[in-house]
């Protein structure tokens, strides 16, 4: 460190101005998240179950804005051994937004959900199939109950995954997406709940800039 009779080279204090300017300028700010578009990507093993499960789902969270068509999911066996073989996708988005960290709350309440209708339908182990999850700006974020390493740990046993993230227009892909996430279908579905979720931001506030891809 210079002493008081060092001479200090102009360039060196330029730097220090420079760099504290940098930092007062760049340094992160802690400010509130905007709210989250909350979906629920619904599995069942009989189309007939759909209404109840939607009724359910619109008493818990609140009015749907947004459903998908019924998708038969042909995309992976994994679920065969306890929702049988013939399984329907839908997906619903919801009006009311969210704060995102209630979302492992949705998750363990969805979980608590399925309990409650495993008797509607005795012929399987498990004849309705729940993942919450949400989209903001950037990205599409889904709750799971299982750690892997691309996965953060929220709270209460429950993890967050970035499934997606949107640029140039579009979703794109990480390694770990799930096959049928990456479908038309799908794709579809999120490109318009997107568009729905921008619409509500605008009416509440400008839209952050630093929150878009």
């Amino acid at each position: 460190m210079a002493d008081e009779t060092e001479t200090v080279p102009v360039a060196y204090l330029f730097w220090i101005s420079f760099s504290d300017s940098c930092f007062m300028t760049r340094m992160g700010v802690i400010r509130q998240f905007n709210p989250v578009k909350l979906f629920i990507g619904v599995l069942v093993s009989h189309s007939k179950l759909i209404a109840e499960v939607e009724q359910r789902l619109a008493a818990a969270h609140g009015p749907i804005d947004h459903r998908s068509p019924v998708i038969p999911f042909d995309f992976t066996d994994y679920y065969e051994t306890e929702m049988g073989d013939i399984i329907d996708r839908v997906f619903f988005s919801f009006e009311r937004l969210i704060e995102a960290d209630h979302l492992p709350e949705i998750k363990r309440q969805t979980n608590r959900l399925e309990e409650e209708l495993n008797p509607l339908l005795s012929s399987v182990k498990r004849p309705v199939n729940l993942d919450p999850g949400y989209i903001e700006q950037a990205k599409v974020i889904l709750a799971s109950t299982k750690n892997f390493y691309h996965r953060l740990y929220l709270s209460g046993g429950i993890f967050g995954e970035v499934t997606m993230h949107f640029k140039n227009n579009r979703y794109q892909f990480f390694p770990w997406t799930y096959p049928d996430y990456q479908s038309k279908e799908y794709q579809e579905f999120f490109l318009k709940v997107r568009h729905i979720y921008r619409a509500q931001l605008r009416t509440m506030c400008p839209l952050n800039k630093e929150d878009e891809p």
